[in-house]
């Protein structure tokens, strides 16, 4: 009758073994999809910078636009351009030239018109 309870015993830990190897394959499984995404967000964000750097060179080449107070976002191919220019055309140079830029899919303007030298 001593037969019986031992294998209870072994049963039960025969289970407990088998759920923490579940359990510890779940969350190797996790852990592992884990930095594909933190690889994928960081693909992202250099992609952001490298977009905005090439939207601000294209306006700083282009001539009769006054760049010194413009600033460049970029997110996932939206620009968004910010800031101030002495006058409107300069508002649709910047707008123009932004969208010529390969890579970028639409341009938000936000800029105003600001006098050089005023506040």
């Amino acid at each position: 009758m001593k037969a019986f309870p031992t294998i209870k015993m072994i049963g039960g830990a025969l289970i407990v073994l088998a759920s923490l190897n579940a359990y510890a394959q779940s969350s190797d499984a996790a852990a592992t999809a884990a930095p594909a995404a933190t690889t994928s967000a960081k693909q992202t964000r250099a992609a952001n910078r490298a977009l905005q750097k090439k939207v601000r060179a294209t306006l700083a080449r282009t001539k009769g636009l006054t760049v010194g107070n413009i600033i460049v976002r970029a997110r996932e191919g939206v620009v968004t351009l910010e800031g101030s220019v002495p006058e409107q055309a300069q508002i649709e140079l910047a707008t123009n030239a932004a969208q010529a830029v390969a890579g970028v899919t639409s341009v938000k303007s936000a800029l105003t018109i600001r006098a050089i030298g005023g506040q």
